[in-house]
């Protein structure tokens, strides 16, 4: 629904969302006047806020209450009315650099300390999903033999993820080998797969050219065959559906969630609803605004979704704020905020835009 709206609206409608945002109370005309600069009277702003009640921007929660934002007034809010702060950018990836430490990390750790330092930003639950399995590639393969005649194949992607496969050596090696000799033939053949595979996708694994292979190396080719497809289809089946939740204990404490049913839905959300939850972050949309900002790049993609625009209905009385963090150009991972639709609309934003950015970086120069 496309809206043309008056100067004077557009400021009464500005208005009564920051108050509300600030306040969590339904405001009034009086009120109104007297705090923001709006140059018009009360009489004339009620008129003003009854306009707007009547086209879906806001509502009376009672008869003798004073306004609040409906949905469609936050929306209208996102899209027209406000602006995006490269000073508020600047801030928020300084705090990054500052409290988030690169050295030495596993990828996993600073997700998580990521999530912490959103949501005691937001105020709100944030959400990171942890990298696809799919998009990952391989940092280092070995292997080690775990009995006489077992092997293990240990895997660790380029997000320090690490998977490993187990299997019996065939008869014709260990039949004709030592132990000693079977675990210098395991090295040579760990410095042949990390020659080959370092640095490609996981699905790479599966394509061996044996003929690489010195001749004495020949007995080993079948066997490294299914060892690396069963590796594969591990990874595969075990492609990361966990979300990083943060900031539960900060949400809670917002008014929104003084009913203990609210509350109990939020946790339920969160432990058990996961699977449901994960295809509403990690979802490619267009921008709800132009990011001309360095530290909004272009390729970078913001969704907000507000109460009743959510698909999932225990989280219509939420808004959700999701963006892709990305290796190089590929998305394999999502920042979300999840908090009442009474938010900070333009910090959320510019917090979920700058993690995601931050993520992307300190991703793509690890590879």
């Amino acid at each position: 629904m496309d809206l043309s709206l008056t100067n004077r609206q557009q400021q009464v409608l500005r208005a009564t969302v920051d108050h509300y945002i600030a306040t969590a109370e339904p405001v009034g005309s009086k009120a109104l006047a007297r705090e923001y600069s709006l140059s018009i009277s009360p009489a004339t702003i009620r008129n003003v806020m009854g306009a707007l009640e009547q086209v879906g921007l806001l509502f009376q929660p009672h008869t003798s209450a004073g306004r609040v934002p409906s949905d469609f007034g936050y929306r209208h809010y996102v899209d027209e009315l406000m602006m995006p702060s490269s000073t508020l950018m600047a801030q928020i990836k300084q705090a990054l650099h500052r409290q988030l430490r690169t050295d030495s990390w596993i990828f996993e750790i600073l997700l998580r300390d990521a999530a912490q330092i959103l949501a005691t930003l937001s105020g709100c639950v944030a959400l990171i999903t942890l990298p696809q399995a799919a998009t990952s590639t391989i940092r280092h393969l070995h292997l080690v033999q775990v009995e006489p005649h077992r092997v293990m194949l240990i895997l660790v992607t380029d997000a320090y993820e690490t998977q490993s496969v187990v299997m019996e050596l065939p008869h014709s090696v260990w039949d004709e080998v030592d132990s000693e000799r079977i675990e210098q033939e395991l090295n040579i053949l760990s410095n042949f797969l990390n020659h080959h595979f370092v640095g490609r996708s996981l699905q790479d694994l599966v394509v061996l050219d044996q003929y690489e292979l010195d001749r004495e190396f020949q007995k080993y080719a079948d066997f490294l065959k299914i060892l690396l497809s069963d590796l594969t289809q591990r990874c595969e089946s075990l492609s990361p559906k966990n979300i990083l939740v943060g900031g539960l204990a900060e949400v809670l404490r917002q008014p929104e969630f003084s009913e203990l049913q609210q509350a109990q839905t939020l946790i339920h959300l969160l432990e058990d609803g996961q699977d449901l939850l994960r295809p509403l972050i990690h979802e490619l949309t267009t921008n709800v605004m132009d990011q001309e900002s360095d530290s909004a790049p272009q390729n970078q993609k913001v969704k907000v979704r507000i109460g009743s625009e959510n698909s999932l209905e225990s989280i219509q009385a939420y808004t959700l704020i999701s963006s892709i963090y990305q290796k190089g150009n590929i998305p394999v991972g999502s920042v979300g905020v999840l908090g009442p639709t009474r938010m900070a609309y333009e910090k959320v934003i510019a917090l979920v835009m700058v993690t995601a950015d931050y993520l992307s970086t300190c991703l793509t120069q690890a590879a």
